[in-house]
């Protein structure tokens, strides 16, 4: 039997998609585990299921993202340093407005802790910091998630064709990448301030993973108005 360049790349491509699959059922399976410890150790705590789930969403979709976004080559330094400065800018909004960092507490302050058992897996373990000028609170879920959207929207932005100024245009006129910051906002709306120090409400938490996910999705596949008239045919 011979074997052309054309069979060894499907071979090849069908043993990656198998070892990726394997590879994400090993970390599920890791992910159950940490969390039936977790319930091991603190019981009688009775909280929504859901939230035992979404941070790993959060986590292994970031994980995904990251693995598939395409890197383009042969980028202009100058956009690339654009691209830069873009995506800590959004960055810092969604660390701001999705409860990272916030105004202090003034006489009310804690100082800094870490928090290990009192939250889930992928709330925790957080480190949490309420001073009298600033509040910060780096929940793992939020922070991995946050650092990939800005990721992907830098490569969004040094992928985008044309000058400089078609790059910045064409990312903010990126629906996706608002949909995280809409859903931040009315997410802190539903779940109370008191989201950055405790376990919020199911359906604010619910509301931002819909909308992370979405705009992953979006951000790495990048879908064009023909690519949904490929798809109604």
């Amino acid at each position: 039997m011979q074997w052309s360049s054309e069979t060894a790349r499907s071979a090849l491509s069908s043993w990656l998609t198998r070892t990726e699959t394997v590879a994400w059922l090993a970390v599920c399976n890791a992910e159950l585990l940490i969390v039936l410890w977790y319930l091991l150790i603190t019981p009688g705590t009775a909280r929504s299921p859901w939230l035992y789930v979404m941070p790993f969403v959060w986590i292994n979709v970031s994980i995904w993202a990251v693995i598939h976004a395409t890197v383009p080559t042969g980028v202009a330094r100058s956009k690339r340093l654009l691209g830069g400065v873009l995506a800590i800018g959004y960055f810092l909004v969604l660390g701001y407005v999705g409860g990272l960092v916030g105004s202090g507490l003034g006489p009310l302050a804690t100082g800094l802790r870490l928090e290990l058992v009192s939250l889930p897996p992928g709330f925790s373990p957080a480190l949490l910091y309420a001073g009298e000028q600033l509040r910060i609170a780096l929940l793992p879920f939020k922070l991995v998630g946050y650092l990939t959207l800005a990721w992907l929207v830098y490569l969004t932005a040094i992928d985008v064709a044309g000058s400089l100024t078609a790059s910045v245009l064409g990312l903010f006129s990126c629906v996706s990448c608002v949909l995280p910051v809409i859903a931040a906002v009315l997410g802190s709306v539903l779940g109370g301030t008191g989201a950055l120090v405790t376990v919020a409400g199911a359906q604010s938490y619910l509301l931002s993973t819909v909308a992370f996910v979405l705009t992953v999705g979006l951000l790495v596949y990048q879908p064009t108005a023909g690519s949904f008239s490929r798809w109604r045919s």
